[in-house]
């Protein structure tokens, strides 16, 4: 048997990920609870996620599904915020929205099932989400501090990775849209390529760009209007393998940037699941393994 777990780059190509069928999950979800958009149509949003699922399929990709329990969990189909792979385990992390605090345990669940070892947990007052966390290569973690994500789960996370040799970064993010709304660090940030990666600049903690461009990684700009137009989710792009990525549809200029810097970009609509939820094709997913 091959690995079957491992994912310290954001962009190798994409082998078992970890999901949550939205017509499981959200089917009696209410937009006003939940923090969602008037865009937001539960029927709609699994007809769309299923055409995220066929892509990741058609990527040769294995999907390991969550559960399709009756359970309310609304956001739990945004399956890469509540934990952490890393080679040596998965790390189960603590959600800092209060209607998302059950999902982790759905997450180490489905790994005891698959079985894969967990390497530690984040523990209160620590707060982490995925989605703040950007393997920079193999040996670097950043992680952005802001409503999310606190110096408690930053260091609890550090302590976990320092002694396998990965260095963890805080950076601080900007409030941008107030406490409610959600600003994570890869709102800003989404790597194509182990060197090259799609960002909106203005928003990037300074000291992690400067990192990114020490590092040699090159930077596309998104369209500056196509990110506000879509609060961000212009940005959010999943690579499925270096320089192949699944993008929301609607979004023609930041495809284009993209397609000029070597990739190749799959759309799907999506404005019922990720632009009226908050949350892209990468939120969509946990990379279990990666090669």
């Amino acid at each position: 048997m091959g690995k079957a777990y491992g994912s310290q780059s954001m962009a190798g190509a994409l082998q078992r990920v970890l999901m949550r069928s939205a017509a499981s999950a959200m089917h009696r979800a209410k937009a006003s609870e939940w923090h969602y958009g008037p865009g937001f149509d539960p029927q709609k949003a699994a007809a769309q996620h299923e055409a995220l699922t066929t892509l990741i399929l058609a990527s040769g990709a294995e999907i390991e599904w969550l559960t399709d329990a009756d359970d309310g969990l609304a956001d739990s189909v945004f399956t890469h915020d509540p934990s952490l792979m890393t080679d040596h385990g998965a790390i189960i992390l603590a959600m800092g929205k209060a209607l998302r605090l059950a999902e982790p345990g759905l997450h180490e669940a489905a790994y005891k099932r698959m079985g894969v070892p967990i390497l530690g947990r984040i523990e209160h007052p620590g707060q982490v989400e995925g989605g703040d966390c950007v393997w920079v290569d193999s040996r670097t973690l950043a992680v952005g501090r802001g409503v999310r994500t606190n110096q408690n789960g930053i260091q609890q996370l550090a302590n976990l990775l320092t002694p396998k040799g990965i260095q963890v970064y805080g950076y601080d993010l900007p409030l941008w849209h107030g406490e409610e709304a959600c600003l994570h660090l890869m709102s800003v940030v989404s790597p194509l390529a182990d060197d090259l990666a799609l960002v909106y600049a203005p928003l990037l903690p300074a000291a992690f760009y400067q990192m990114l461009r020490a590092r040699g990684i090159r930077l596309v700009e998104g369209d500056a209007e196509e990110f506000f137009a879509s609060n961000g989710l212009s940005l959010n792009v999943l690579p499925t393998a270096p320089r192949e990525v699944i993008a929301v549809a609607g979004f023609p200029k930041t495809a284009a940037a993209m397609a000029a810097a070597g990739c190749r970009v799959s759309i799907f609509e999506a404005d019922a699941l990720c632009i009226a939820c908050e949350g892209g094709p990468t939120c969509l997913t946990r990379p279990v393994l990666r090669q």
